[in-house]
C-alpha cells in the first residue's frame, strides 16, 4: 500500500506538468481547431534562454520569470510569423505549418548555436525529500502539484469571470457566431496563444529544473506528452486536458514500477499501446467535446 501511495504521488507530480502542456494545446485547438505540434518549441527556446541566463550568473529566482516571459513571447511570435498567414487554410495546411515551425526552430538552434547538449545547474531542492508518515515525498513533486493546482484555478477564474475568458469560450463553442456578436478574431486568437505560452512557460520551469539541460531537439518529448494528454482527455476540452495529463503521468509511473525489470524500458511503448486501445473503444477521449467550426 505504501508503495502504491508513493507511486500515486510521483505520478501526480509528473502528470501535473503534462496537464499544463496539454492545457496549452487544448486552448489553441479550441479556438483555431489547430493541433499545434510546435508547442514543444516553447520549452526549447525557454531552455536556451535559461542556459544563457545561468551562464551570465542569474539565479533561478530571476530565471523563472524569464522562462515564462520568453515562452509567452515565443508563442505570440510563432502565431504572428507562421499561423496568422495561414489562418483561413484547411486543417491539413495548419498541421503542416505547425510541423514546419517545429523543424525550423530546431534547425535554427542546430545551425547557429550547437548540436551538443547544454547543461545548467538545477536548484538544490529539486532532489530533496521529506517524510509523510511512511512515505518519502519529493519537494519537487509537492511544488509542482501545488503550482499546477493554483494555475488551474487561476485559469478557470480567467475563463469564467473575465471578458477575455467569455470571448475565448464563445469562440471555442462557435467562432462564426462569436464574430457576429462582436468578438474580435485577432484579439481572441492572440490571447489564446498568449495563454498557451503562459501555461507552457510554467510547465517549462519545472521541466527544465528536472532536466538541467537543453538541446535543439529537446522540445519533441514535451510536445508529444502535451499532445497525447490532450488527445487522451478529449481534444478541445480544458477539463479533459487536465485529466489526460494526470492519467498519462500516473500510467507512466505505475507501469514503470509494476512491469518486470526486463521490460521496464518498454514503459512508453506499453503506454502508447494503452492509448491506442483507448482510441479504439473511445475515440473521442475521456471527455466528449462538442463545439463548432474553427475560424
Amino acid at each position: 500500500m505504501t508503495e502504491l501511495l508513493q507511486n500515486l504521488i510521483d505520478g501526480l507530480g509528473r502528470g501535473s506538468i503534462y496537464a499544463l502542456l496539454a492545457l496549452g494545446v487544448a486552448v489553441v485547438f479550441g479556438v483555431m481547431h489547430l493541433l499545434n505540434f510546435a508547442h514543444g518549441e516553447l520549452i526549447t527556446v525557454s531552455g536556451y534562454a535559461t542556459f544563457w541566463a545561468m551562464a551570465a550568473g542569474w539565479s533561478w529566482y530571476l530565471t523563472v520569470p524569464l522562462i515564462v516571459v520568453v515562452s509567452v513571447a515565443t508563442s505570440l511570435a510563432i502565431e504572428r510569423v507562421a499561423f496568422s498567414r495561414v489562418r483561413g487554410a484547411d486543417d491539413f495546411t495548419l498541421l503542416l505549418t505547425s510541423f514546419g515551425v517545429h523543424f525550423v526552430v530546431s534547425a535554427i538552434f542546430l545551425l547557429y548555436v550547437s548540436a551538443s547538449v547544454k547543461t545548467f545547474p538545477r536548484p538544490g531542492w529539486v532532489t530533496n525529500t521529506y517524510a509523510l508518515g511512511s512515505l518519502r515525498v519529493e519537494v519537487f513533486d509537492t511544488v509542482v502539484i501545488g503550482v499546477t493546482v493554483v494555475t488551474l484555478l487561476a485559469t478557470t477564474l480567467l475563463l469564467q469571470r473575465t471578458m477575455f475568458g467569455l470571448a475565448l469560450r464563445a469562440a471555442a463553442a462557435d467562432f462564426d457566431t462569436a464574430r457576429l456578436m462582436g468578438v474580435r478574431s485577432n484579439s481572441v486568437i492572440r490571447g489564446a496563444f498568449a495563454l498557451s505560452g503562459l501555461l507552457a512557460g510554467i510547465a517549462s520551469v519545472f521541466w527544465l529544473m528536472r532536466a538541467g539541460s537543453i538541446s535543439p531537439s529537446a522540445g519533441i518529448n514535451p510536445m508529444l506528452k502535451g499532445v497525447l494528454a490532450a488527445l487522451v482527455g478529449g481534444l478541445g476540452s480544458l477539463r479533459g486536458a487536465v485529466l489526460g495529463g494526470l492519467a498519462l503521468g500516473l500510467a507512466e509511473v505505475l507501469l514503470r514500477s509494476r512491469l518486470p525489470d526486463s521490460v521496464a524500458s518498454l514503459t512508453e511503448g506499453v503506454v502508447f499501446l494503452l492509448i491506442a486501445l483507448l482510441f479504439i473503444f473511445r475515440p473521442q477521449g475521456i471527455v466528449t467535446v462538442t463545439h463548432a467550426e474553427r475560424v
